[in-house]
């Protein structure tokens, strides 16, 4: 059986990047530590260290309900500690009596200093802090060179994991049913748009499936996915239920807070 038959297309080079780790770890007899990868990822090198293989593989993000987390790839001897996971947390200093600091502008900020975004893990943002995650190798340059976000100046400041304030997102259990799984037609029903405000939204890269921008209107939804719109929370597809006298499927989702 192909190991890619039960993924996407273009998730099949990440699939050969994990093979290629996969094969260091049990040949060198040493752990593999990733940068940060989102919740997709995650679930496919979950999958391939769980196929009899004598690498195992843990995650961590900082925070025990974080959703971006390293993955940390080892050989079965070994016994995974957090301090393995080479982690710094940030606190950011900023006028927040005047400016309001918003998911888009840190992250825009963070990538604009030349780091890729897996570098980066959670953006935290509540109604007293602006907190954020990223690699210890990359530490001392954030704390250097980060000076600005959405036009304000910011002042990182480390801080311990342990003082990391994840928010709190209320979730809302959704059912709708659909005339067919293309992106347009579900995200049409899960946020109430109609399909001619949908299609746009979608071609203006303002759609993510699993965390990546998504410009084709025909893509295929399937169970476990999670869609966001930007600006309006993001849903999670929990089951494909069965379908109508009419032939639609009955679709059950989770909605989630706000984008990110």
């Amino acid at each position: 059986m192909s190991l890619y038959e039960h993924f996407r297309k273009d998730e099949h080079p990440f699939i050969d990047q994990v093979t290629d780790w996969l094969e260091t770890v049990e040949n060198e007899y040493r752990t593999k530590l990733t940068d940060f990868l989102d919740p997709r990822q995650q679930f496919i090198v979950t999958s391939l260290t769980g196929q009899g293989n004598a690498v195992r593989c843990a995650f961590f993000g900082g925070a025990d309900k974080a959703e971006r987390r390293r993955a940390l790839l080892y050989p079965d001897y070994i016994e995974p500690e957090k301090s393995l996971f080479e982690l710094a947390a940030f606190e950011l200093d900023f006028p927040s009596k005047f400016v309001r600091m918003t998911h888009p502008q840190v992250l825009g900020a963070l990538l604009s200093l030349g780091l890729k975004r897996g570098k980066f893990g959670d953006i935290m943002i509540s109604s007293n802090a602006v907190q954020f995650v990223t690699c210890a190798d990359t530490a001392d340059y954030v704390e250097q060179h980060f000076r600005e976000a959405g036009r304000a100046p910011v002042l990182p400041k480390r801080i311990e994991l342990s003082e990391l304030k994840l928010p709190d997102e209320e979730t809302t259990d959704v059912q709708v049913t659909v005339s067919s799984l293309r992106l347009d037609t579900v995200t049409s029903e899960l946020y109430r748009l109609s399909r001619a405000k949908t299609k746009p939204l979608i071609q203006q890269e303002k759609v993510k499936v699993n965390w990546k921008i998504t410009d084709d209107p025909s893509f295929r939804i399937e169970e476990g996915d999670m869609i966001s719109v930007r600006g309006m929370g993001r849903c999670k597809i929990v089951a494909l239920g069965g379908t109508t006298r009419k032939g639609n499927t009955v679709l059950k989702a989770e909605k989630i807070g706000s984008s990110s």
